[in-house]
């Protein structure tokens, strides 16, 4: 069972790899579908390598669906570019009318030699039967398909990706700037393309269609939750790859389970994770920070409605300058005595009587910042757009939150401005 089980792995590794890193550029380029289109145009292939030598065996049918695949990419690209289709419509133009060819060469080949010409092998690939054939390489045994196939098929990726990393990069973020520079995007696409369909047919024998398309998205789509440079992401995506198929070849033997299949469903397992916990699109990080915000919100709202009743008791218009529990119940709802102990452990609020509280000297600076970010904006909306003053407030009260120091000044030299519309003071800086 260990030697089976290593065997699974050099195949699933040895997938794995070569699909991963070319499925970035493809997430990338919003084409991650592509793979999904050459596992169904690949059956006139299969159809016609039969036809060629009459053996299910034959190296026929692979050569001919590498031949389909190519044709698949090449042809959609002529559409994209002729044509001026979007490159999502030319795609589905082109494997749906090659799959429906497919299906009709493989049923006459069916009815007339009575054959089962079933594409399984290639839908659904046969890791497990490749493990049968191995070579001893330097002591170890390897199967052959990794051998002949996939070990080739490794190098020329990561040789090429390596090769032609500028011109992959510039023409899977700028088209524009590639053609500026001289390079010909066009080459650059069709090569990617070739190179992906080959990759896809190559890997089918092994793995299947099914897996195949997971290997192509998943680790990329993982990647890009994780990494910002195109650079980490192709790593990244190998190595979420790569854990993926030995997670997959581990479950598979332990439960006996489909090996495709248990690939497939470890890269998505670690694509939930992923999506969980990433630290900057991650659902949990994004919780947080919405969390976060709202909390930092909620608190200067209290900070800013402080100043303003000691403003308002400054001036004569109040008694006192200070908030009571009731204020803060009224303002804040059952969550006031949380807020409250948050802003005194900070030190911004401090007792000014039983059940009462003021801003202390921090408490104060911070409220300052507030009110002067909804007086400046209050300020250049009235200025630049013609709002009543009774719309201003609502307005301004969000974006109050939002303005660094650095606007603030911006808007300060450019309103030159003491008083708001409502002939309040602006705070100064």
């Amino acid at each position: 069972m260990a030697e089976v089980l290593v065997a699974m792995l050099w195949l699933a590794v040895g997938c794995a790899v070569p699909c991963a890193a070319l499925g970035t550029f493809l997430v990338v380029r919003r084409m991650s579908l592509l793979g999904d289109a050459i596992s169904h145009a690949v059956l006139p292939g299969i159809a016609l390598g039969f036809f060629w030598t009459r053996e299910l065996g034959s190296w026929s049918l692979v050569v001919g669906a590498a031949a389909f695949g190519v044709l698949t990419a090449v042809m959609s690209q002529w559409l994209h570019r002729r044509v001026r289709l979007p490159e999502d419509v030319s795609l589905g133009v082109v494997f749906t009318a090659l799959f429906a060819l497919g299906v009709a060469l493989i049923t006459y080949a069916s009815r007339r030699w009575h054959v089962d010409l079933d594409p399984g092998c290639v839908l659904y690939g046969q890791l497990e039967l490749s493990t049968v054939h191995a070579e001893t390489v330097l002591g170890w045994k390897i199967p052959r398909a990794f051998v002949e196939t996939l070990l080739p098929l490794n190098v020329l990726v990561l040789v090429g990706i390596v090769l032609f990393w500028k011109e992959l990069q510039l023409v899977s973020f700028d088209v524009e700037q590639a053609e500026i520079l001289g390079y010909r995007p066009g080459w650059v696409n069709q090569g990617l393309l070739v190179a992906v369909a080959v990759v896809c047919v190559a890997v089918f024998r092994e793995v299947g269609s099914i897996l195949v398309l997971a290997l192509l998205i998943v680790p990329a789509a993982t990647a890009l939750l994780l990494a910002k440079r195109l650079s980490s992401v192709v790593m990244m995506a190998v190595g979420i790859g790569v854990i993926g198929a030995c997670l997959g070849c581990l479950l598979a033997v332990r439960y006996n389970w489909n090996t495709a299949g248990s690939i497939a469903m470890a890269l998505g397992g670690l694509f939930a994770a992923a999506l969980l916990l990433a630290p900057r699109q991650g659902i949990v990080a994004q919780v947080v920070r919405r969390v976060a915000l709202r909390w930092r919100i909620v608190c200067e709202d209290v900070l800013a409605f402080c100043y303003r009743i000691e403003e308002a008791a400054q001036k004569g218009r109040l008694p006192r300058g200070i908030i009571g529990n009731t204020d803060l119940r009224r303002l804040l709802g059952r969550f006031w005595p949380v807020v409250l102990w948050y802003l005194r452990l900070k030190g911004d609020l401090m007792p000014a009587a039983p059940g009462y509280w003021q801003l202390s000297e921090s408490g104060r600076t911070r409220a300052r910042l507030i009110v002067r970010s909804h007086r400046l904006w209050e300020t250049w909306l009235q200025r630049h757009f013609p709002l009543p003053p009774d719309h201003l407030h609502a307005i301004a009260e969000r974006m109050e939150h939002f303005l660094t120091p650095e606007l603030q000044a911006e808007l300060a030299a450019e309103l030159g401005e003491t008083h708001d519309p409502h002939g309040r003071e602006i705070p100064p800086a």
